[in-house]
């Protein structure tokens, strides 16, 4: 609370009135009473590529239910992004058996998710992804 001060010393406490608050005192409007601006709007900055893959691989996991094995592509794509996401679809016994699946996904600009969809399924160890002989 802002201190009191008399007008006089010889005026009774009646006449006592508020002080008024510094000229740089942030709590104070313009002239214009207009609220003071605290800083311009600042946009979020624009989502990299490796910001759009941790999101496609989160919707992914999130909407499959199962462990993913990381992130195999990121493209922008129109406004967004696509990104591709390898996911273990069947755990097998040795592990070049696992069935493994291709996910991909359509961000915003934003991070958040358009759409999705399966591309393929194949058996780990099989060179599914397109490897060579």
């Amino acid at each position: 609370m802002p201190t009191r001060k008399r007008v006089r010393e010889d005026e009774p406490a009646s006449a006592v009135r508020p002080a008024r608050p510094p000229t740089g005192d942030p709590r104070r409007l313009p002239p214009t009473g207009e609220p003071r601006r605290s800083s311009p709007e600042r946009r979020p900055p624009a989502m990299t590529a490796a910001t759009a893959g941790q999101a496609g691989l989160r919707h992914i996991a999130e909407l499959t239910a199962r462990e993913t094995e990381g992130v195999t592509r990121v493209r922008p794509e129109g406004d967004g992004w696509l990104v591709g996401v390898e996911v273990v679809e069947d755990r097998r016994i040795p592990s070049s058996g696992d069935i493994l699946a291709l996910y991909e996904a359509e961000l915003d600009a934003g991070g958040e998710l358009l759409s999705y969809q399966r591309v393929k399924r194949y058996r780990r160890g099989s060179g599914g992804m397109g490897e060579g002989p």
